[in-house]
């Protein structure tokens, strides 16, 4: 798990510093799709957090997120979207409402789960104890923000399913869904986790297990729309979806058909709901 979680880390690296030595969109593509299929996605991510911070430092080029998404980066947008939340933790942002905006109006919010990724990863003695968002985070921002702290939560925490549901107890119970769901999207993602180890993930997630599948679902949507699926992908929604991930990747697209445009909340979250209502009418299934 150690080997792979820093192979993780390497491939990151090497597409954030990519991505500062040539921001070319067609140098860049060559160089990242160079890399190993089944990490690229990190790589992906870590060139687009460059890019954002290359945006927001040279604002008289602040075109290369843009032209990524529209080039390269598409297949691999999800990340992308990640990636620039990664800058938006660097940078002294003062208005996330106006950032979000200039991104796709369903994806956006996974910039604020980069940022809760990298909060939980950097500054991990200061927000174990739950010591909530940054007060900058308003509204759903801080929902979004929660499912990023959960998915570095598999990372800071080794892949270890036993010390997971642990640290996540730490936490009050309005943010433990969405640390759950961050906990399944990072443990399919990433792979390198057991058979054994992913059906006591389950188990541990007990009444949250819904929210453990649409994060699982998330990732293998991730990885079927940038064509990077793996067997530990499978492996991991297997245990988690009880499917396949070309099937759970599925359930993500029909969940987002005719989405109502009138509703109080954002549409990511009634995405996010409809897939968990999903998998929470199928264990309640299977129990009986």
């Amino acid at each position: 798990m150690r080997e792979r979680l820093e192979q993780v880390g390497t491939m990151f690296s090497a597409g954030y510093h990519v991505a500062l030595e040539d921001g070319d969109p067609a140098d860049l593509e060559r160089e990242l799709q160079g890399l190993p299929s089944e990490c690229r996605g990190f790589a992906f991510e870590g060139a687009a957090m460059a890019l954002a911070l290359l945006d927001a430092l040279t604002p008289w080029r602040g075109d290369r997120i843009r032209q990524f998404l529209g080039g390269p980066g598409e297949p691999h947008c999800y990340m992308v979207h990640v990636g620039v939340g990664w800058a938006w933790a660097r940078l002294p942002l003062k208005n996330v409402a106006r950032a979000r905006r200039q991104l796709d109006p369903m994806l956006q919010w996974l910039a604020l789960d980069g940022y809760g990724f990298h909060e939980a990863f950097f500054n991990w003695p200061s927000t174990i104890d739950g010591k909530p968002p940054p007060s900058k985070l308003t509204g759903y921002e801080r929902r979004a923000f929660d499912q990023g702290f959960g998915r570095c939560l598999w990372f800071v925490d080794g892949g270890d399913v036993e010390l997971i549901p642990c640290t996540i107890a730490g936490f009050g119970v309005e943010r433990q869904p969405d640390l759950w769901s961050g906990v399944g999207l990072a443990a399919t993602y990433a792979g390198g986790v057991s058979l054994a180890a992913l059906r006591e993930l389950r188990r541990a997630a007990g009444s949250y297990q819904p929210q453990l599948a649409q994060g699982s679902a998330f990732a293998a949507k991730a990885r079927q729309r940038a064509g990077n699926s793996t067997e530990a992908t499978d492996l991991a929604t297997g245990v988690l979806c009880e499917m396949a991930a070309m099937d759970a990747a599925k359930i993500t697209d029909r969940a987002l058909e005719n989405l109502p445009s009138d509703s109080m909340e954002p549409g990511f979250e009634l995405w996010r709901k409809r897939i968990q209502n999903h998998f929470h009418k199928e264990f309640q299934l299977q129990e009986k």
